[in-house]
């Protein structure tokens, strides 16, 4: 096994979520958001929303002291990106600001250490999207 495998496809081993490994990995989509897509990507009932043109969030999960958001947008090149961001909520409900980017593994492990299931639930999520060839995971350097 070489250490340096240039070819990301086929990594040489698995890199675990929960690990700090996995914190350096992104979920790339194959194809950028559209009008054909947009239901696909909808997570546990809650529906995309362009926040502004080429920026969208929908919640993954929201308690009184943890929230997490899908941000999807091009963050790497011309690669569309599921990252996680985390909001300002006030007044319960009222979303005011969203943090930078999270990527991918490090907010599912940030999930994981708050809640399993869910982050079990959108790991799945993501198996799905894999499975059905509208996306991929990779290792950023």
């Amino acid at each position: 096994m070489s250490e340096n495998n240039e070819n990301n496809e086929e990594m040489d081993q698995e890199i675990t979520p929960g690990t700090p490994e996995f914190e350096k990995m992104v979920f790339r989509l194959n194809e950028g958001v559209n009008a054909e897509n947009l239901q696909v990507l909808n997570y546990n009932g809650n529906e995309l929303h362009a926040i502004q043109d080429g920026v969208y969030t929908q919640p993954v999960y929201i308690n009184e002291n943890f929230n997490l958001f899908f941000l999807i947008t091009q963050l790497i090149g011309e690669d569309w990106i599921v990252a996680f961001s985390q909001a300002t909520i006030e007044n319960e409900n009222e979303i005011t600001d969203f943090s930078e980017a999270i990527p991918t593994g490090t907010g599912l492990n940030m999930l994981g250490a708050q809640s399993p299931e869910d982050a079990n639930r959108v790991l799945q999520y993501f198996n799905t999207l894999v499975d059905a060839n509208r996306g991929e995971w990779r290792l950023i350097q």
